[in-house]
């Protein structure tokens, strides 16, 4: 720098002291700003550490999204409502028909062959198919195993006869040659004791019983017996069989005592008002006595009655006599005795006889 020739010089100061103290100022400056900047990086580093020793000890942070408010970004838009309706500028799908298939209607099982059901033949003329109970014993009977000889029906297994024949007589029989009988081949008798009416409910013993059981028991004949019943309580129907007990005496009966009770044909009996479970209780009333006093028991019906009439389920401590009039019996469950045929023959009785065959000896029983 070049100094006017009009400076006057009072301070003293040459030209090589302010050049020093220019170099000296500069000097001083750069040292003032290399301060200054290791101090601000010793800053930077001290909050760097620090940061990171939180985030080391705090749990993660899930980022916070900031989500534009709908006005701010409606607000500055000039589109109109009619812009945004863009869908009509794309073809319509056609949507192809989707097939439909017509319900199957499910078919229903034939009753007469679905193992599940048995026919009901009513004395009225009509027929019912009935669910089976699968809860009362079945019968293990192989009817291909049945026999027909000389009128009468036999049961064979491995070709021995394990059946027995027998007939069910009273009055209406009239007189029996009961010698003639077991000739032909008939091993035991059942012996109507009495009934009560149908229509009066007098107790009446059968006029032709005691000649009938003296006879047979000379005969050699197993006997068993039956009494019609027409109780419409349980105390009647104790009071039949008291009548019966008190009827055998001291003869000694090998086979059942059975109760019969049935709907009587083209007439009104009083036992017509029964409900089932009122005719399940007076049977088993009147067989309760009867096993009470040490005789077998028995339950005489056909399948109407058996099925549809009395609740079999309440009385499966008895043995059952089965009255149906067929080739082959389909009542499907457990039974002891069949009476096979309403109009049989036999030698040592002049008219007709009911047939049956008992599947269980009980002479030995």
């Amino acid at each position: 720098m070049k100094i006017p020739e009009d400076y006057d010089d009072h301070s003293n100061l040459t030209p090589a002291v302010v050049k020093s103290i220019a170099v000296v100022t500069a000097f001083v400056a750069v040292i003032l700003v290399l301060v200054l900047a290791l101090n601000d990086k010793g800053r930077k580093n001290s909050s760097v550490r620090q940061n990171d020793e939180v985030y080391a000890s705090a749990e993660p942070v899930s980022p916070v999204v900031v989500t534009p408010d709908t006005d701010d970004l409606v607000s500055g838009s000039k589109l109109r409502p009619e812009d945004l309706e863009f869908w009509d500028m794309y073809p319509k799908a056609t949507e192809e028909p989707v097939p439909t298939e017509e319900p199957k209607e499910e078919e229903e099982e034939d009753p007469s062959t679905d193992g599940k059901h048995t026919l009901v033949k009513y004395a009225d003329g009509g027929e019912e198919w009935v669910l089976i109970n699968p809860y009362l014993p079945k019968h293990e009977y192989d009817f291909t195993k049945l026999v027909c000889q000389s009128n009468l029906m036999k049961y064979y297994e491995d070709g021995k006869k394990t059946s027995y024949v027998g007939v069910d007589i009273s009055k209406f029989q009239d007189y029996v040659d009961f010698v003639k009988l077991k000739k032909a081949g008939i091993e035991f008798v059942m012996i109507r004791v009495g009934a009560r009416g149908y229509g009066t409910g007098q107790l009446i013993l059968d006029e032709y019983f005691s000649d009938n059981i003296k006879r047979a028991s000379d005969a050699g004949l197993e006997i068993g017996v039956y009494f019609y019943s027409q109780a419409i309580t349980e105390d009647e129907a104790k009071e039949e069989a008291k009548m019966v007990i008190e009827s055998l005496g001291d003869y000694q009966i090998t086979y059942p005592v059975a109760f019969y009770m049935e709907l009587v044909d083209n007439d009104t009996a009083r036992t017509d008002v029964l409900t089932r479970e009122q005719k399940t209780s007076i049977a088993k009333a009147f067989l309760g006595d009867i096993a009470a006093a040490g005789y077998k028991t028995m339950i005489y019906g056909d399948k109407e009655w058996l099925i549809k009439e009395i609740d079999m389920s309440k009385l499966t401590a008895y043995d059952v006599w089965l009255s149906q009039n067929e080739d082959i019996p389909d009542y499907p469950y457990k039974f002891a005795m069949w009476q096979y045929d309403f109009d049989g023959s036999v030698d040592g009785i002049a008219g007709y006889v009911n047939l049956n065959i008992s599947f269980i000896n009980y002479s030995e029983k």
